[in-house]
């Protein structure tokens, strides 16, 4: 018999690391509800002409297609196999979801005739991509998104800010850099460098900076048709450090004749602004883990306005979260004029960073299971049982070793589960009407009533 497999990029979640998952994606999920959003699910897959051509030329190649039921090749020819972008319209008409931003403008589209605007939803779903799989990087992994479509108000970009922090606070991470641009600027930075219209090109390049470093990125410039005259220009803008204060006066006499380059540093402090109002506090950039860092670009293309990048500091794991504003989006499914921004967390590189900085809670608090009764024969099985149904009933997850079989078994099961309370009966205890209650994180144990058990528990 052949030997089992996963395919590359995909895993196995055992219970131990689902327990871990589900509270990441519970705690997520709070926060997502406190700010209003409401939850939505879309299909795994989506015809492929609505995902195509929203995420870029790189992002359109990792695209997982679906190949057609039946004879797929049947509508094909001779020439088509020689041509990448006529073959695959032919042989497949369906892709598994690049993410869940499209699907949701796909959605909303849809749907606008039945929904209220502003629309908040949030959505924790699997997507794909095909992508060389490595640490952090998946072909199939989950995103939490979280978007508001039919307002233009810059409230929404404040609150994505809030979200972020009070997420990652509540998981244990501290130290992250919140990266945050406008793609109004990068379009003035386009203008300044005497390439309005290559703005795209732009940002594919420079969104490689950490990855490839600045000498590989001027070379991509150039073989993008970028001439030497604004490389030299572009240097002094991607090297720029210092606080926000300064960057933006650098900016501000980049874009003295920029329009739009303007207008999107207004936007990033009216956001800013915002926050301040939100915190009652002048130093909200700071408290926030706001960075402000102009070489943002994020690659995929239907962003329009501000845009976020978020990175966990001392771990080798890229982003682990991002999203921005994309006024554009709904036109392409024939609803124009609607604005929407969101974000998304990246629920596999986020579980990464936790483990990786050791921040999950102790395994016995994110146990399944609370309480397990101890099985020693019928008689003691007669006993507990009608007490599991009321430990169930006061909300408390708990089981029973189904088997008749020695303590020692039984222990080790409950250790094993890290299951942190153990009940044991036997003849003493069902003589007396009690239960024994081992604490099994402190390893005492006491007779009490069921009532006493269930108070304690709780407790």
């Amino acid at each position: 018999m052949q030997k089992p497999s996963l395919p590359k990029g995909t895993r196995d979640f055992a219970p131990e690391v689902m327990v871990k998952r589900n509270y990441i994606l519970n705690t997520i999920r709070v926060v997502f509800e406190k700010f209003g959003f409401q939850p939505l699910e879309t299909p795994s897959m989506e015809n492929l002409e609505v995902l195509t051509g929203k995420y870029g030329e790189e992002g359109d190649q990792l695209i997982f297609k679906i190949l057609n039921s039946g004879d797929f090749l049947s509508e094909t020819t001779a020439e088509d196999k020689e041509d990448y972008k006529t073959l695959v319209p032919k042989i497949s008409e369906k892709a598994l979801r690049y993410d869940l931003t499209v699907p949701f403008a796909r959605f909303v589209t849809m749907n606008r005739g039945v929904i209220s605007f502003p629309f908040k939803r949030y959505q924790i779903q699997p997507v794909w991509r095909g992508d060389r799989p490595q640490r952090g990087r998946y072909r199939e992994f989950y995103q939490c998104d979280a978007d508001v479509v039919g307002t233009d108000s810059l409230i929404c970009e404040a609150e994505i800010v809030l979200m972020i922090n009070e997420v990652l606070g509540k998981l244990g991470i501290q130290n992250f850099a919140l990266k945050i641009n406008n793609r109004k600027i990068l379009s003035g930075i386009a203008e300044y460098l005497g390439y309005p219209d290559k703005v795209s090109d732009m940002c594919v390049a420079i969104d490689k900076l950490d990855k490839i470093g600045e000498e590989k990125v001027l070379e991509e410039l150039s073989q993008r048709g970028f001439n030497n005259t604004a490389l030299k220009k572009i240097i002094p803008v991607i090297a720029l450090n210092g606080s926000y204060s300064e960057k933006i006066i650098f900016l501000k006499q980049i874009f003295a004749s920029s329009e739009i380059g303007q207008k999107g540093l207004a936007e990033l402090g009216e956001v800013i602004q915002l926050l301040k109002q939100i915190t009652q506090k002048d130093d909200c950039v700071e408290t926030l883990h706001i960075d402000f860092d102009q070489n943002l670009a994020r690659g995929l293309s239907y962003y329009t306005g501000a845009i976020f990048e978020v990175k966990a500091l001392n771990v080798s794991i890229g982003s682990i979260s991002g999203g921005g504003r994309y006024d554009d989006l709904t036109g392409a499914f024939g609803m124009p004029d609607t604005s929407g921004v969101g974000f998304s967390f990246g629920v596999d590189r986020i579980y990464d960073v936790m483990e990786e900085l050791n921040v999950f809670p102790e395994e016995n608090t994110l146990s399944t299971t609370q309480v397990m009764f101890t099985n020693f024969d019928e008689v003691a099985q007669k006993y507990l049982l009608p007490m599991v149904a009321k430990f169930r009933e006061a909300d408390i997850r708990c089981e029973i070793y189904p088997d008749s079989s020695k303590l020692k078994k039984q222990m080790n099961y409950a250790n094993r589960k890290n299951i942190p309370y153990v009940i044991l009966a036997g003849e003493e205890e069902i003589q007396a009407g009690k239960i024994t209650l081992k604490n099994m994180l402190e390893g005492n144990q006491e007779l009490v009533t069921l009532e006493e058990a269930i108070l304690k528990i709780k407790a």
